[in-house]
């Protein structure tokens, strides 16, 4: 006889997939956070500020306030936070003096390695055993869903 689960539709089943993948991430993230005195949001600030970095744009608090969808007061809490864990510097723009830039200090780059890298090897594990192919249309399914996300808010 068959449960619940096989009567759904592929498609809405790979969605409860993400679902359960991006919840089961979110719980390590605060399990990240609280060992570390932080904030769930100041894991999220981090990774952002990361994004930032691999994506090479500057890392401000104008454009990590828009990406955690924060007030102005909310997003200097959370880089005062930072800050004050030895996570986060501000440093002044070589190229306009006016701009304050946030960096991901090398220690908070170091402890979140120690904590995700495990997870992330094995997650490249999985990758690993997909031919080029199949890597694809996980990434245009992913980057897809992404956009979906981060659509404009209503």
């Amino acid at each position: 006889m068959a449960g619940p689960a096989n009567r759904e539709p592929d498609n809405l089943r790979l969605v409860h997939l993400l679902r359960a993948v991006t919840v089961e991430f979110s719980l390590r993230q605060a399990d990240f956070a609280a060992r570390n005195g932080m904030h769930p949001t100041d894991v999220r600030a981090l990774i952002c500020l990361l994004d930032a970095a691999r994506a090479d744009e500057p890392a401000t608090a104008g454009l990590l306030g828009a990406r955690l969808g924060l007030n102005s007061a909310g997003t200097t809490a959370v880089i005062d936070r930072l800050e004050r864990l030895g996570h986060v510097a501000r440093v002044r723009d070589d190229h306009d003096r006016r701009r304050i830039l946030l960096h991901v200090e090398p220690g908070a780059i170091r402890l979140g390695r120690e904590f995700f890298g495990p997870l992330i090897d094995g997650v490249l594990q999985v990758l690993d055993s997909f031919d080029p192919a199949e890597r694809e249309t996980v990434r245009r399914f992913l980057t897809a869903a992404h956009t979906v996300f981060t659509a404009e808010r209503p």
